[in-house]
């Protein structure tokens, strides 16, 4: 197995990454005002339904590509047979240390965009600065444990059960998968794991507006 390539994995996960969180941007915030604690028509119903977007669109691309690169080179330093049982295992790290570094990245601008979706009559930079204003570096970082034991549990879940959907479509078809094939057991693998790490995902939404809940408390 050749070691993967620095440029390729961090263009290809990057372009991957700001394409689905841009298409899906509208689903991501619909998510995110129905996990609201003020409920959803509160939290803006259907109303600015692209605000945040500037955050997601930022903080995209250097997410996905840090954790694409730390999950291909995770593979290629754990490479086993493709025989070996340990293949899941191997996936399962490899994904799980590509959630870790990439969280790093995700968490602020995760923050900034929710905070964004569930109060539409504020700009993102405006959030921004309140955030570092408010509670410093680490009011960026809010939830950065939630997320990490939310984003750890789907990845193990998604991408062994990617790798493995790919596998045996490859075998039943004789050769390798084509984009769109993978494409499809992408989808499924991680709607699956969507559907079963919800309960972690509102938590996770929860923690990182608490502090946005708290100020609207106070108003008069």
């Amino acid at each position: 197995m050749d070691k993967p390539g620095l440029t390729a994995s961090l263009v290809a996960g990057g372009v991957a990454g700001v394409s689905v969180d841009l298409i899906l941007f509208p689903l991501d915030t619909i998510k995110t005002r129905l996990q609201s604690p003020q409920g959803f028509n509160k939290a803006g119903g259907f109303r600015g339904i692209y605000a945040g977007v500037p955050s997601a669109a930022i903080g995209s691309f250097p997410n996905a590509a840090a954790f694409f690169l730390t999950y291909e080179y995770v593979k290629w330093f754990l490479h086993t047979d493709s025989a070996s049982c340990f293949v899941p295992v191997k996936h399962m790290l490899a994904a799980s240390a590509g959630e870790v570094v990439a969280c790093l990245i995700r968490v602020p601008s995760e923050v900034v965009k929710q905070r964004a979706q569930v109060s539409a009559s504020s700009r993102t930079f405006q959030i921004f600065s309140n955030i570092l204003y408010e509670e410093g570096i680490q009011g960026l970082y809010r939830g950065y444990k939630s997320t990490v034991l939310r984003e750890i549990p789907f990845s193990l879940i998604q991408f062994p059960l990617w790798e493995y959907l790919k596998a045996l479509w490859s075998w039943r078809q004789d050769h390798v998968v084509d984009s769109w094939q993978s494409a499809v057991c992408g989808a499924f693998a991680g709607g699956f794991a969507a559907a079963v790490t919800t309960p972690l995902d509102v938590a996770k939404t929860r923690i990182m507006l608490a502090k946005l809940r708290v100020s609207n408390l106070r108003e008069p």
